[in-house]
């Protein structure tokens, strides 16, 4: 991660706390495959610096079967079969703003642009969602939620099914804008997702504020 983050997380966190999850993480790797590879894991600390945060979208854990997670919330790798719930993305972005269904599901361009893709669990073991959601990743990732809310403005925070809207607590409703809707998985994506317009609203709201809206095509 970028230095100013880990400064943020330093000063505000128990150091040996999350040394002691990443040491538990590194003991399933010896054991069985886990996702994403180690040098990705914080992948979103990395490319997106906390200056440049202007969306956050949060997402429970990374993508669970080989070549998949990259360390951005609902992102795959280049040349990886998009998802169902990254499809649904981009059917709504579609129908939303008109942007072609892109060939690469790689969501980094986002990131660079201050989209903050965050997952409150950050590691799975293969073919086993939320394996990892005990192992104590949420004291890290709702402390970055919690800090993004209270140490900027005008960010927009885009929860996306009932999971991730447990996390409204943590954001402070009067300052951002808080968008909320069903979930992109084929299970729910017809019970709100679908429709909700939420890229366009983005924008909308970032060039009310005087800030540059988000480019949301992809390659």
């Amino acid at each position: 991660m970028s230095k100013a983050w880990q400064y943020i997380i330093e000063k505000n966190l128990n150091k040996d706390r999350l040394t002691e999850i990443i040491s538990n993480v590194d003991s399933k790797r010896a054991l069985t495959d886990v996702y994403p590879p180690k040098d990705e894991v914080f992948n979103f600390l990395k490319l997106t610096a906390f200056d440049d945060i202007k969306v956050v979208i949060i997402g429970q854990d990374p993508y669970h079967q080989p070549g998949q997670a990259n360390g951005l919330a609902f992102s795959v790798n280049d040349g990886i079969k998009f998802p169902p719930s990254l499809r649904n993305i981009f059917i709504e972005l579609n129908s939303d703003l008109g942007i072609d269904i892109p060939k690469s599901g790689n969501l980094t361009s986002w990131a660079k642009q201050g989209v903050f893709l965050i997952n409150s669990t950050l590691t799975v073991e293969k073919s086993q969602p939320n394996s990892h959601s005990k192992f104590g990743w949420d004291e890290l990732t709702d402390f970055l939620i919690e800090y993004i809310s209270d140490n900027k403005e005008n960010v927009v925070f885009i929860l996306l099914g009932k999971f991730a809207q447990l996390k409204r607590p943590l954001i402070k409703s009067k300052k951002h804008l808080i968008l909320e809707t069903s979930h992109p998985s084929p299970f729910s994506v017809r019970r709100g997702f679908f429709g909700s317009k939420i890229f366009s609203k983005t924008n909308e709201y970032l060039l009310e504020n005087g800030i540059t809206p988000i480019d949301w095509r992809l390659s």
